[in-house]
Parts: structure tokens; C-alpha cells; sequence
């Protein structure tokens, strides 16, 4: 990128008081091993819940996702779960192969404004990720998928809630998210959208339908390395 390019990047980005993070394969790369841990608790948890096998579990757990979002909005409209045991039991999972991600953590030091983590998944698995990272400390909040009554995004009214509870006026703040569908409602409410997207060759563990196919219009900019995006939004 030429250094006239930063600059452009930066300058549109100059208005932005309140940085706005996804947690999972967005603040950490989706070759990590975290996401398949989740994912395979989550059908464990269906397995024991419905006293089902794998293969079944799984394409109940697909369908679930797809349909409602999040297998546990799935899990609650049928009255089938207790939200937070189902939380704590999918994020139960080994964060060892995290390591202190040293340039991530200097570009939101020096990012002015608010930091704050927008996930479907735990506040406790967000703080847990983000202290593995080496990066809790730079973040205000994280509004997890409790404080939005377990509606998940991209629901609109889960952007809602949190612009309300946090204060955040979506014209002044950036979206960054590793799911295509997720930052169409950021946009459309006014905030600056980002996508964040595996390195060339990385081994990109994420469902395959999560892999983006294209480009739509509400995505603004997209990269490979956020903190070196992030370090070209400094003056």
C-alpha cells in the first residue's frame, strides 16, 4: 500500500470515537484452534441433550445455526436449554495455543477512543480470549450475547441494544468482523464496516459457507492483518 493509500484509509476514518471488535476469527486468525473446540462442544451438548449420535447432532446443530442464528436461540425458543450452563459448556475449551499477539496489542493502545468487543458468544470466553491475547486491558466492554437478550447478530435489534447500552453513536464508530452477514446492519446503521479475512494459504478452520464469496457494497474495506490496518488509521 502507498503511503498516499494509508492516508486516504485514515482519513476516513478520521470521525471514529468507538472501535467496535468481533471476538471469534477476528481478533484472533481462523486457524486457531479455537472455533473447532467450540464448535465440537456445541455438538456434544446436543448429543447429550437429545441422547442422539454425532452425524445426527451435527446436522441438527447446521440446521439449528442457519435457522436461527445461534444453536442456542434454537435451544431457547424450544425451551430446550438454560442459557448460561450452555455458555459455560461451550466455552469450556483450551486456550493454550493463543500467544500474546504483540502487534495487535500496540496498535489498539495507540487507537484513540473507545475499544469494545461485540460478540454472540460469552462476556467470561471473551475476556478469557482477549487475556490469552495479551489485549484485555485496551478494551472498555464487551457486550456478549447475554446483554442482548440472546439475540444474535446480524439481527438488527442486537446492534440496537448495544448502541443503547453502551452509548455508542453508530456514525462515529467501525465495525470489525470476520462474517460477511454480520456487518450489513452495522453498515446500514452508519458505521464504518470491516472484514477481516484468513492470510493466503493459512488453514482457514471455519464452516466452509463462513468462507466469503464475494464483496458486497456494505463492506467497506477488507484485510488480511488487523493490526497493520490498524496502524495505518494512525496519524
Amino acid at each position: 500500500m502507498t503511503e498516499a493509500a494509508a492516508r486516504t484509509i485514515g482519513s476516513s476514518f478520521s470521525h471514529v470515537d468507538t472501535w467496535v471488535f468481533d471476538l471469534d476469527n477476528t481478533l484472533y486468525p481462523p486457524d486457531s484452534t479455537l472455533w473447532p473446540q467450540i464448535d465440537a462442544r456445541i455438538t456434544n451438548y446436543i448429543m447429550e441433550l437429545y441422547g442422539i449420535d454425532g452425524m445426527s447432532a451435527r446436522a441438527l446443530q447446521k440446521h439449528f445455526y442457519h435457522r436461527h442464528g445461534t444453536t442456542l436461540r434454537a435451544l431457547i425458543d424450544q425451551g430446550h436449554a438454560d442459557p448460561e450452563h450452555f455458555m459455560d459448556f461451550v466455552h469450556d475449551i483450551d486456550r493454550s495455543s493463543l500467544v500474546h499477539d504483540v502487534s495487535l496489542s500496540e496498535a489498539l493502545a495507540r487507537l484513540p477512543g473507545r475499544k469494545l468487543i461485540l460478540t454472540n458468544g460469552s462476556q467470561k470466553h471473551a475476556e478469557h480470549t482477549a487475556e490469552a491475547l495479551g489485549i484485555l486491558q485496551h478494551f472498555d466492554a464487551v457486550f456478549d450475547i447475554k446483554a442482548a437478550d440472546y439475540i444474535p447478530k446480524p439481527e438488527p435489534v442486537a446492534y440496537r441494544m448495544f448502541f443503547e447500552k453502551h452509548g455508542v453513536d453508530p456514525v462515529r464508530a467501525a465495525m470489525f468482523e470476520d462474517l460477511v452477514k454480520n456487518l450489513k446492519a452495522p453498515h446500514a446503521a452508519g458505521m464504518k464496516t470491516v472484514l477481516i479475512v484468513p492470510k493466503t494459504g493459512i488453514n482457514d478452520l471455519r464452516d466452509a459457507w463462513e468462507h466469503r464469496q464475494e464483496t458486497p457494497e456494505f463492506v467497506e474495506y477488507v484485510t488480511d492483518d488487523l493490526a497493520a490496518f490498524l496502524a495505518r488509521l494512525l496519524p
